[in-house]
């Protein structure tokens, strides 16, 4: 029987249009969902970027259930417990190397304010206190708390909240005509990097803390950076005493064909914000993977029986998160989830471009288990994309809109028919546009 459905104010939906349209996922297995009429739903989209174990994972629900029946909540404020800092440690495991220490939050929006006060207070225990500025992308997206929101160059999460907090400029993002159905990573665009180097010039790189980037720009439409563009923006933020942030809430946990985008890019930053398949979606969770000498700076400035940094969360480090994190973990480990989705990333790659013969498909860009389709826009912008979802879902396949980008990224145990059917649905849909 169908719900109520007058009392929940969804997010990021057009509320009045669900509950004209209701689409419901009722419950979920390996790579499908299913509907209120139990159809099937082929998930492209991993969830929402959380799931690359596949749905309805026996060890992650076998872990929690027994956490909370051992220790079903314990504060991480001044007393800890023992799933808390295992968590830690695999995590550590998997980080490039000397990015060992972690802070935990509950979601991808606090991961990003977590770490804009980490690099506050690592300045200021440093003795630069007047680096407050925070440089980001247009066309980014960090969340939606106000630090994230004002760090974030996406106009509709923007707009209704005025000027937000201050001190943060945005670079231009990377995309640009010319790389336009390129596969991998775009050959040109390397100097969009030097934006960095103009806003040094502008404010001062001795009022600048951080630089925040998506090493692939997720929830815009998937933009891969061009070949040179990370290590350039690396080689600033060091010169310049700046620390690098890589927002990984997407690209984290094999979505590269890498445990962290970071290492499949080659480029060490000296924080990675990290969540959604920090559980495979089972449990909410993030983290911040912080250099080691930012975690030592800010301990050593403190005194011996103070907190070194006032910030966390009641739930921060939640026994029955942990408990799933170890146990999805476990599964990437044992079934070798990154290195399968780094096999699958070429074969979803030709996949998805054989569809750019369709007329209203503009570009693709693909990297990993990670796709953007660009469709052509109707009258109002975001429109075809809003309509594309739905038709698709009607179809039986679920993926994320952005606009008019169309976003997949398949959990890493999908088929190659899996692929296959995907895409054939895409095309049957898209094909009946003009």
């Amino acid at each position: 029987m169908r719900p109520n459905l007058d009392h929940h104010w969804m997010p990021f939906t057009a509320n009045r249009d669900f509950r004209a349209e209701p689409k419901l996922l009722c419950r979920a297995e390996g790579m499908t969902y299913y509907g209120e009429a139990d159809q099937p739903i082929l998930d492209g989209c991993s969830g929402l970027f959380t799931c690359p174990a596949g749905h309805g994972r026996a060890e992650i629900a076998d872990a929690v259930r027994e956490q909370l029946l051992t220790l079903d909540y314990a504060p991480s404020f001044t007393r800890g417990h023992p799933q808390s800092f295992r968590a830690a440690s695999a995590i550590a495991k998997i980080t490039p190397e000397g990015m060992d220490r972690i802070f935990f939050a509950n979601s991808g929006s606090e991961a990003v304010e977590s770490a804009m006060k980490i690099a506050l207070a690592y300045h200021r225990a440093r003795g630069e206190a007047g680096r407050t500025m925070f440089v980001s992308r247009e066309r980014a997206y960090h969340g939606v708390n106000f630090g994230g929101v004002a760090l974030s160059g996406m106009l509709p999460n923007r707009r209704a909240y005025g000027p937000g907090i201050a001190g943060i400029v945005h670079m231009r993002h990377t995309w640009t005509p010319e790389s336009r159905f390129a596969k991998g990573q775009p050959q040109a665009g390397a100097e969009l990097a030097d934006d960095l180097k103009r806003l040094i010039t502008l404010h001062g790189a001795e009022n600048i803390a951080a630089c925040f980037v998506e090493p692939i720009a997720g929830s815009t439409g998937v933009l891969v950076p061009p070949v040179g563009y990370l290590e350039r923006l690396r080689d600033i933020c060091t010169e310049h005493g700046i620390l690098l942030v890589f927002d990984e809430v997407i690209t984290g946990f094999g979505r590269t064909g890498h445990a962290f985008a970071a290492q499949a890019f080659n480029v060490t930053p000296d924080m990675i914000t990290m969540a959604k398949a920090i559980t495979n979606g089972a449990q909410p969770m993030a983290a911040v993977a912080v250099r080691r000498k930012i975690h030592d700076t800010i301990i050593a400035a403190a005194a011996a029986d103070q907190p070194e940094f006032f910030h966390g969360y009641t739930f921060s480090a939640h026994p029955a998160s942990c408990a799933a994190s170890l146990a999805a973990l476990k599964i990437y480990e044992e079934e070798r989830l990154f290195d399968r989705a780094a096999l699958l990333s070429a074969y979803l790659e030709d996949a998805l471009h054989g569809l750019a013969e369709l007329p209203v498909v503009t570009d693709i860009r693909v990297f990993g288990m990670l796709a953007g389709i660009d469709l052509l826009p109707l009258d109002k912008p975001g429109l075809r994309g809003h309509l594309i979802q739905k038709r698709l879902f009607d179809a039986g396949l679920h993926l994320k809109t952005t606009g008019d980008a169309a976003i997949l990224a398949p959990a890493f145990i999908v088929t190659t028919e899996q692929i296959d059917a995907i895409v054939a649905i895409l095309r049957t849909t898209l094909a009946e546009w003009r």
